[in-house]
């Protein structure tokens, strides 16, 4: 189909009113609980209050007859843990077109599949449950580490309110949080893997997504404040251990603490969070020793949820500031300047018609510091002036005809795409050439 008859659909369906989400819910809570998706999510990723509640407590809740429980005694260790393994799984098909083809590849490229993950998500104690996932990425042909997080987690009494406190283990930084407008479960929540992208990013907008190991601590008091906070280490999975860092663009120096605030106010139809959350991590490019990089990513977000019936009026927005410091990057001649910064906001509303179908449109930003070896010029990927700076929106639009279904139809729009509307690269490749429709399918069970 070209991309003018799928431009004029998407009109239509804007016209009717619409966008969606991303990673899903898991069918192995869903046999854990005895609730549907939907007792967790608006439509998924979106936690509603009861999920996040799901979240913070590790994982755990459970019906009554899904478990094989022992009391225990001064002799005798107990047992509780779930009568079948929290076994969950999705395939993932999808179709992606731009406006222009990369140069030298098919246009309308299909994937069956783009992948397929493999879950263990659920309760394995009375304290300890996980979100584990494995991914078989159709690219590089085999499973691999995904999104990752087992946590432990309990509460008692302070001040006469519930103190819920806990600790994880996970592999991305802010994979752990609650909310929907933190980079690891936030929009866009779904993405073409073959589409031109920006090249410019901060480093916790997924940068050490699954190359790294952090160990933390969080709380939530009164069901209002919430904080956490985090240890990283470079972790490179595939690479021999332990590593040298020779081949890794981030090689943590000491550790990369990550910090998280949030206070929100949950009623029968609203539910407002305000927040903060921010990393600091020294790196070393390619090595374990020597100068070292370093990179200080810190903002604010916020996520209100309007309950309108039967439907939810979703609106979120994050904004990230990274002040970097690059004596290894300069020395190495990857960059022509030792201080730099980049700006990264994004902000989207979301219409969830029920939960079978919702509608999203979003926009995004990214500006900094212009520097050519940084941001070196190449084709199709790369900036012909330096500039880190693109511009765009996102609309998406996606429906379930059951709850383990989703068919989702995205449009990705650039007014500028590493740095200029025209000729950005160089080679003659416009901004709105990466323009991007994307359809994906996907099966979860």
């Amino acid at each position: 189909m070209k991309q003018n008859s799928f431009l004029t659909v998407l009109a239509m369906v804007i016209m009717c009113g619409a966008l969606t989400p991303r990673a899903t819910a898991l069918p192995s809570y869903a046999r854990q609980t005895g609730l549907p998706c939907s007792g967790c999510h608006y439509t998924p990723p979106e936690l509603n209050a009861a999920g996040r509640l799901f979240k913070l407590m590790g994982y755990i809740d459970r019906s009554a007859n899904t478990s094989i429980v022992a009391e225990a005694n001064s002799r005798r260790s107990g047992l509780d843990m779930l009568a079948a393994l929290p076994l969950g799984a999705w395939f993932e098909t999808s179709l992606t077109s731009t406006k222009a083809p990369q140069s030298g590849t098919q246009n309308g490229n299909f994937e069956f599949p783009q992948d397929i993950s493999l879950f263990l998500a659920g309760a394995w104690t009375a304290h300890v449950g996980s979100f584990l996932q494995v991914t078989y990425n159709a690219q590089d042909d085999h499973f691999g580490m995904d999104n990752t997080d087992i946590r432990y987690a309990n509460k008692r009494s302070l001040a006469g309110k519930e103190f819920d406190y806990g600790l994880t283990l996970n592999n991305n930084p802010t994979l752990e949080d609650l909310w929907n407008s933190t980079p690891a479960w936030g929009y866009p929540f779904i993405a073409s893997d073959s589409a031109p992208t920006p090249t410019a990013a901060p480093i916790i907008n997924g940068l050490l997504a699954q190359d790294v190991a952090g160990i933390g601590g969080f709380t939530m008091w009164d069901q209002h404040l919430y904080g956490a906070a985090t240890i990283y280490r470079s972790d490179h999975i595939g690479s021999p251990q332990p590593t040298n860092g020779q081949g890794a663009s981030y090689n943590i120096r000491g550790v990369a603490p990550y910090w998280r605030a949030a206070w929100q106010q949950d009623g029968r139809t609203n539910n407002l969070e305000v927040g903060m959350y921010g990393i600091h991590m020294s790196s070393t490019p390619g090595a374990i020793t020597g100068l070292q990089d370093s990179y200080t990513d810190f903002g604010p977000d916020f996520q209100y949820d309007r309950t309108i019936g039967k439907d939810v009026l979703s609106i979120r927005g994050t904004y990230v500031r990274e002040n970097s410091s690059l004596p290894a990057s300069v020395q190495a001649g990857t960059a022509s300047l030792v201080a730099h910064h980049l700006n990264s906001a994004n902000a989207n509303a979301e219409y969830h018609f029920g939960n079978r179908l919702s509608g999203d449109f979003g926009l995004f930003l990214t500006s900094g510091t212009a520097d050519p070896l940084l941001y070196a010029q190449s084709a199709i990927s790369g900036s012909a002036n330096g500039s880190p700076k693109s511009t765009g929106y996102i609309a998406n639009v996606s429906y379930w005809p059951v709850q383990n279904i989703d068919l989702a139809f995205q449009y990705t729009g650039y007014s500028r795409f590493n740095g200029a509307g025209t000729n950005y690269d160089g080679a003659g490749r416009n901004a709105s050439d990466n323009n991007t429709i994307y359809l994906l399918t996907r099966f979860v069970f």
